[in-house]
């Protein structure tokens, strides 16, 4: 898959920030960074190539959708820590998408929709409750898209609706098991239905948008999981989740099939070697994958990138 490289431009003016540094890191690249001492009221600019839609974060906390040849400009306020306002300018469909990522997680924020899983469990919310809010949560974004589907590039309204499915579907697979774990509350006993009839009717996607979300990687690698333990279950056998990297990348290796297959494969390999232990371990895998899984050619380079 070769693309043609644009030029694709950040810039940021940052108000009220406390710390010495701002920073621009890309979700999708480490390789994709700046950083400039802040100044309120300066202008920070920062371009570079890509052929991909990219997911640039200033200060760990605001996140920036990019399509390729994009010049975006972020006026961003802060309140002590927190963001307190984000306004958008430039590149038209790009501002829109932005526009609409602030209105989900403005969304999320007020549905009090938490991201992280085990922090629903300590705070005790039952699977029923974030059951129906991610299917709430889903319903809506899917609405926000729709309306304003002729302003957005179909590659980052994919991202975008990926990136909900992720969290909502994750949540199907993931938080009954956690919650029982946790709480002591057998699955049977959690008003949630039949555990493995939740994901029944979801179609995984392939497209580039959602091929550029991690979260929405993470997702198809639980997926993969979950459909080989509901089949062991199905034939009365106990399932073992593989537990290494070896196993794991077999199981992915052996489930999905192309862009698919090339994006979890990836997002395994980056995540062990940015652990930065074992290194040894990827070798043998890193080949595999390059000789008979790998499609985008730029994740070789990113990988090769790391391990130098």
């Amino acid at each position: 898959m070769g693309h043609a490289q644009s030029k694709t431009t950040l810039s940021a003016e940052v108000f009220g920030y406390q710390r010495d540094m701002v920073y621009f890191d890309c979700v999708q690249s480490p390789f994709i960074a700046a950083e400039f001492h802040t100044n309120p009221g300066e202008e920070h600019h920062y371009s570079f190539k890509t052929s991909q839609l990219q997911c640039m974060l200033i200060n760990g906390q605001t996140n920036v959708l990019l399509m390729p040849g994009d010049s975006v400009h972020v006026v961003v306020k802060y309140d002590e820590k927190r963001v307190s306002s984000v306004a958008f300018s430039g590149t038209e469909k790009a501002v829109e998408a932005n526009r609409l990522l602030r209105k989900i997680a403005d969304l999320r924020r007020q549905m009090r929709y938490k991201s992280q899983l085990l922090a629903c469990a300590v705070v005790d919310i039952k699977p029923k409750q974030r059951l129906d809010d991610s299917r709430i949560l889903l319903t809506k974004v899917q609405e926000l898209v729709k309306e304003n589907n002729k302003k957005l590039q179909p590659t980052t309204a994919e991202y975008l609706l990926a990136e909900t499915e992720a969290a909502a579907y994750t949540s199907f697979m993931e938080y009954p098991q956690m919650y029982a774990d946790m709480r002591k509350t057998p699955i049977s006993d959690q008003e949630i239905g039949d555990y493995w009839k939740l994901m029944d009717g979801v179609s995984l996607r392939k497209g580039p948008g959602a091929m550029r979300c991690p979260e929405y990687i993470s997702f198809l690698m639980r997926y993969c999981f979950y459909e080989n333990e509901k089949q062991a279950v199905k034939q009365g056998k106990k399932y073992e989740a593989p537990q290494t990297l070896e196993t794991m990348f077999q199981a992915l290796a052996s489930y999905y099939k192309g862009v698919q297959r090339d994006a979890v494969l990836y997002q395994l390999l980056v995540n062990f070697i940015r652990n930065g232990k074992e290194l040894e371990r990827v070798k043998p895998l890193l080949n595999a994958y390059k000789s008979k899984y790998n499609l985008d050619k730029t994740n070789i380079e990113t990988l090769e990138k790391l391990l130098q």
